[in-house]
């Protein structure tokens, strides 16, 4: 069921095996259980979502993820979209993913740690700033909607490195930006969607 549709993205296969890896009924609250594998988003409390299994699909596809990466995530929620990066990049590499709700950090913790994802360390930080102690990424992925691509994140992505982002208020789109070999950035935007506000202090203030 959870891959239901998403072949037609044109996702690639180690992306969606990748997925099929990772039990995320494991990831989400237990009244919701029943509902894990459906493609919908699903509520994780503190007005926070996992995001539907189509849209983390298609963001690891546009990152390029592969074995080796140092990969920062902006938004850990649940850590299932961690723990999906963490099968794509391997024992090798590694995920930071910030959270700034302390809930939020616990549980994630939690669940990654039962399923065995030691790839992947949550930290409790405003994630609009990114994290200049692991820095620089090979791979950003952002989970929330910005205003604009926060400056510092573009300057903890690794020369060569890619970040994909929601940006925009009520109406948003996901961009996917590009820094090359000599630092020079592109975006392109890769359609709409919809995601939780980012909140920090290159984020939203609040909503």
């Amino acid at each position: 069921m959870l891959l239901d549709g998403l072949e037609i993205l044109g996702v690639g296969k180690n992306v969606l095996e990748a997925m099929l890896r990772v039990p995320r009924h494991r990831f989400v609250r237990e009244d919701m259980k029943k509902v894990a594998y459906i493609d919908t988003p699903l509520d994780i409390g503190l007005d926070q979502t996992i995001s539907a299994p189509h849209m983390v699909a298609v963001m690891c596809d546009l990152l390029e993820l592969s074995e080796g990466q140092k990969v920062l995530e902006v938004g850990a929620g649940s850590g299932y979209n961690a723990a999906v990066m963490a099968e794509l990049v391997g024992k090798n590499g590694h995920v930071y993913t910030l959270e700034r709700l302390e809930t939020l950090v616990n549980y994630a913790r939690e669940n990654l740690k039962k399923t065995g994802y030691e790839n992947v360390t949550v930290l409790h930080e405003d994630g609009s700033a990114g994290c200049l102690k692991y820095a620089p990424y090979d791979r950003i992925s952002v989970t929330c909607a910005a205003p604009e691509v926060p400056k510092p994140l573009i300057e903890q992505l690794k020369p060569g490195g890619i970040m994909v982002i929601p940006v925009g208020d009520y109406f948003q789109e996901l961009i996917l930006v590009k820094k090359d070999d000599r630092g020079r950035v592109t975006k392109k935007t890769k359609g709409g969607v919809v995601f939780v506000p980012l909140i920090g202090k290159y984020g939203f203030r609040h909503r």
